[in-house]
C-alpha cells in the first residue's frame, strides 16, 4: 500500500515523526508540494495524508487507486467533499486533538493584550528600567481580566475549554452558537447581544458557508467600543480590511489573531503594522505534545479504516 504525505513539513520535524505510518505500507513523504505537482505525486497512491494541501477535482483527477484521505487537521475546508463522496474516497479528520493548545494560545494572546508582557520585557532589555525614577514604571496599560465579559462565538470543544479558563479568571462568560448548548456558567445569547456587551469577542467556529466573512464592517460596528477581537479559528471568518479599519478608527481596542485569510502572510497584508494588533503565525495548534497527539490520531484513523471501522469520518 502506498501512502503519500503531501505537506509533511507542516507537521513533521526532528521531534514529531511519521514513522507510525510505516506499519501500513510504503510511505512517500513530500515536504511541501506545490499545488500543480500534487496530482502526479498521488497518482498511484492508495492513501493520502494532508494538512492544508487543496484536494479538489484537479489535484485528485489522476488518483484512480485512492480510497482514503487523512487530515493532519480538524478543519477540512481544503477538501472537495462532494468529489470524494462521488468517487468513494473516505475522508477522516483528526478530531479534537488541539483543543487544549488552541485554548491556551487564545489566552496567551488575551493576556499579552492586557498585560503587555513582551513590551515590558523590551523596555527592560533596552535598559530603560535602569533609568526609571520609580521601581514600577507605568509605561504600558495593565488591566485585570476579572469582571470582564468574554463573548465566545462557537461553543464546541475549544469554545467550552476557553469558557472554563475564563471562569477561572473570574470573567463573565457568554456565548453564541448556531445550535444553543447548555454549559455551566455560560449564558447563551444572540449574536447581536454578544457583540454589544462583550469586552472580548473570541472566535471558535469552523469555516463554512455560514461563517465566511462573519466578522465584517457591520459586525465590528456592533461591537462594544474599545472591545478586543480574538481569532484563533480560521482567517476566512474575517474581512481583514474591515478589521484594519475598526482598529485604525479606534472603535476596537485591539485584535489578537493567529490566522489570516492567506497563509503564510502576503507581502501586502492589510493587517501588517496596524496599531493594537497582535499577530502570531498560525501556531495555536503546534505545541510538541499536540502534534504528537495528532500523529497518533492520524495513525489510529488509518488503522480503523483498514479494519473496516473508520472513525472521525467527514465523508
Amino acid at each position: 500500500m502506498k501512502i503519500v504525505l503531501t505537506d509533511a513539513q507542516t507537521v513533521v520535524d526532528a521531534y514529531v515523526t511519521a514513522d507510525c505510518l510505516k506499519e501500513f505500507g510504503e510511505v512517500v513523504s513530500c515536504g511541501l508540494l506545490p499545488y500543480e505537482e500534487v496530482a502526479e505525486a498521488i497518482a498511484d497512491a492508495e492513501l493520502v495524508i494532508v494538512n492544508k494541501t487543496v484536494m479538489d477535482a484537479h489535484s485528485l483527477r489522476l488518483a484512480k487507486k485512492l480510497k482514503y484521505i487523512g487530515l493532519f487537521a480538524t478543519g477540512y475546508n481544503n477538501i472537495d467533499i462532494d468529489y470524494c463522496r462521488a468517487h468513494g474516497i473516505t475522508v477522516c479528520n483528526a478530531g479534537s486533538y488541539s483543543t487544549n493548545a488552541v485554548a491556551q494560545q487564545t489566552f496567551a494572546l488575551i493576556l499579552e493584550h492586557f498585560n503587555n508582557t513582551a513590551r515590558y520585557n523590551d523596555y527592560v532589555q533596552e535598559g530603560k528600567w535602569k533609568r526609571s525614577p520609580t521601581f514600577s514604571p507605568f509605561v504600558y496599560p495593565l488591566n485585570e481580566l476579572s469582571g470582564k465579559t468574554l463573548g465566545i462565538v462557537g461553543l464546541g470543544a475549544i469554545g467550552q475549554t476557553v469558557a472554563r479558563i475564563a471562569q477561572a479568571f473570574g470573567m463573565n462568560v457568554i456565548a453564541y452558537n448556531r445550535r444553543p448548548r447548555s454549559v455551566d456558567g455560560v449564558g447563551m445569547v444572540s449574536m447581536d447581544e454578544l457583540l454589544g456587551t462583550s469586552d472580548i469577542v473570541t472566535v471558535h467556529c469552523p469555516l463554512n458557508e455560514d461563517s465566511a466573512h462573519l466578522f465584517n464592517r457591520e459586525t465590528f460596528a456592533k461591537m462594544k467600543p474599545g472591545a478586543v477581537f480574538v481569532n484563533t479559528a480560521r482567517g476566512g471568518v474575517v474581512v481583514e480590511e474591515d478589521l484594519r479599519d475598526a482598529l485604525e478608527s479606534g472603535h476596537l481596542g485591539g485584535a489578537c489573531i493567529d490566522v489570516l485569510t492567506t497563509e503564510p502572510m502576503v507581502e501586502d497584508c492589510v493587517l501588517m503594522g496596524v496599531k493594537n494588533c497582535i499577530i502570531t503565525p498560525h501556531i495555536a495548534w503546534a505545541p510538541l505534545e499536540t502534534r504528537q497527539r495528532l500523529m497518533g490520531i492520524v495513525c489510529d484513523n488509518i488503522r480503523g479504516f483498514l479494519n473496516g471501522a473508520p472513525q472521525n469520518v467527514v465523508s
